[in-house]
């Protein structure tokens, strides 16, 4: 079963339930009824401390039976309520769509969206099978890995990291950890 991270730069979720019962929701590790009530799709929680050169967000899941697409998107000055379609600043968004075999990645900042990138050496998901996606912050760019094999890596659009605090996820898949 999925244990939440303990460091400090923990992902800790959106509800506000859980942070009231459990005090520092990074430091004290909930139920088995509360992770699964955690990593529910879609997901939304907090990257604490923001993102900076050196810290890396790490996404296991199994893709469902029949997929169709699945998100996962870093958002930045997430401090007030907005929607996803509010959040001005998209730092990063990965996109994996299955009919087409791509998985996309783009940018939006300041309310423009970037150009789309699509170039893969493969596509490295298959339905109804476990994956891990490890999403690392250097000083120009993330790097994308998926099950231990480098992808790409998608340059920086957003220049202030500290910035990035959110992290989205939904589509096709389920969450089994998250750190």
């Amino acid at each position: 079963m999925a244990e939440p991270s303990t460091e400090k730069d923990a992902i800790t979720t959106e509800d506000d339930h859980l942070n009231n019962s459990l005090g520092d929701a990074g430091l004290i590790s909930p139920d088995k009824e509360d992770i699964s009530r955690i990593l529910t799709v879609p997901f939304k929680g907090r990257i604490r401390g923001g993102m900076r050169p050196g810290k890396k967000i790490i996404v296991m899941g199994i893709v469902d039976t029949e997929p169709d697409s699945f998100d996962i998107s870093l958002t930045c000055n997430c401090n007030t309520e907005k929607d996803e379609e509010e959040v001005t600043d998209v730092a990063l968004k990965l996109s994996a769509r299955f009919a087409e075999r791509q998985f996309l990645r783009n940018a939006r900042v300041s309310g423009k969206w970037s150009e789309e990138e699509a170039t893969i050496p493969y596509f490295p998901f298959i339905q109804d099978q476990p994956f891990r996606i490890e999403i690392h912050c250097e000083h120009q760019r993330f790097r994308i890995f998926v099950d231990g094999h480098q992808l790409f890596d998608f340059y920086h659009k957003v220049k202030s990291l500290l910035t990035i605090d959110m992290i989205r996820i939904d589509g096709s898949l389920q969450i089994t950890k998250l750190g």
